[in-house]
């Protein structure tokens, strides 16, 4: 730039963050990642692993739905708990949680074992999450604060669409208890990297329980939390029962499965930065998209995915569109509540657990009471529920952090 009197202005560019800063945000990324993979595991796992345990496949998908109710309850509980303990020594505490809770799954000889160990996955599944979210703003200088944004919450992204075909391949290849010895390993391996990579990080303003929950009378904040809760209850209602759709529609064998779900991942991760950086300029418009293409695409898979290459294709924009929902509704909630961005996470941490809990459940009913593509129409109204709350609610005017 040159100023009037024919100098150039000299000011300074914004320091940009350092490679050791970046390999903190990446440490975190890896605790949202592993922190989600191990929630969704049984989604790829549900029919070997019903059939091991003696239940029916909407029985065993309430291994997810209790998982998601225990994080949407103690995310909001425990962030204003934490007071202003240093956030590094928790995150490796709530590690070894989750391999603790890991390891009682691969053991579990029973329903009611495995149960239990997906309560300890639920207790350091919300934690980690809703304190990882306001860490990467800390980690780098303001000007990188955006993309390390992004990048935490392409661990939550990149978890849901790949841990799921991970977990899937490793119980192809082995069987389903190995999985969950795999998740353990890569938790012990993330508890490592946060402890030499991270540096101090006391806890801030302490939250107190009062102004996290009165953060929801902010008609922004609610908006968003509405449309996470339709969102993401429609997909987990038709993703959880993905596999037997695929193998009942489409006649997928279960060599394919893991194929199938991994091509759902990649395009999945794509669909992340794709809507991080569309939800930078205007979070509306980023979720109705997401919205209109996810209701399309499963409403299309029972009435059109009756072969194989249809079905995959269908799953690739699936991929896309749900990728995108993570850090596009965590961007909307933080650019709302710049103010309170703990606080705004664990209301969004809560929101979102409980939505997978309670889209886990009425798809179980809904595939043992009517028909596992029942699911697939569930999730395409409830999609397009979230896109009528977009357009009709209050929406920050854009969602820089």
């Amino acid at each position: 730039m040159t100023r009037t009197d024919g100098q150039k202005d000299t000011k300074p560019a914004p320091p940009r963050a350092s490679a050791r800063e970046w390999a903190a945000v990446a440490a975190v990324t890896g605790a949202t990642f592993t922190v989600v993979t191990a929630e969704m595991l049984p989604v790829g796992l549900l029919t070997p692993m019903g059939a091991s345990l003696g239940v029916s496949e909407g029985t065993a998908g309430l291994t997810l739905t209790v998982t998601g109710l225990v994080a949407a309850l103690s995310a909001p509980l425990l962030t204003p708990a934490f007071g202003r303990a240093d956030r590094r020594s928790l995150l490796c505490l709530l590690m070894v949680l989750l391999v603790a809770g890991n390891l009682l799954a691969a053991w579990a000889p029973g329903f009611g074992v495995m149960m239990a160990a997906r309560v300890l996955v639920g207790l350091g599944m919300g934690a980690v999450w809703a304190i990882a979210a306001g860490l990467a703003a800390r980690l780098v200088p303001a000007a990188s604060a955006g993309t390390a944004t992004s990048l935490v919450f392409s661990g939550v992204a990149a978890a849901s669409v790949l841990g799921v075909p991970a977990g899937a391949w490793i119980g192809e290849l082995a069987d389903w208890r190995a999985a969950f010895v795999a998740v353990a390993g890569l938790a012990v391996a993330v508890l490592v990297a946060l402890a030499v990579l991270l540096p101090p990080l006391p806890g801030e303003r302490p939250a107190r329980l009062g102004g996290v929950l009165r953060l929801g009378g902010d008609p922004r904040v609610l908006t968003g939390l509405a449309v996470v809760a339709l969102l993401v209850t429609g997909h987990f209602a038709a993703y959880t029962y993905v596999r037997p759709v695929l193998e009942e529609v489409s006649g997928v064998e279960d060599g394919l499965i893991g194929t199938l779900l991994l091509c759902y991942g990649v395009a999945g991760v794509l669909g992340n930065f794709a809507a991080g950086a569309g939800a930078v300029r205007s979070p509306r418009r980023t979720l109705l998209v997401i919205g209109a293409v996810l209701a399309a695409t499963v409403a299309l898979i029972p009435s059109t995915g009756g072969s194989v290459p249809v079905a995959a294709a269908l799953l690739v924009v699936w991929g896309l569109s749900y990728g995108g929902v993570s850090v596009a509704t965590q961007t909307w909630l933080l650019a709302s509540a710049p103010h309170a961005r703990e606080s705004a996470s664990a209301l969004f941490v809560g929101v979102f657990n409980a939505a997978i809990a309670a889209g886990a459940l009425v798809g179980g009913l809904a595939a043992d009471g009517i028909g596992t593509t029942a699911v697939m129409w569930l999730g395409c109204v409830l999609a397009g529920g979230a896109c009528a709350v977009v357009l009709l609610g209050r929406a920050p005017e854009h969602g820089r952090l």
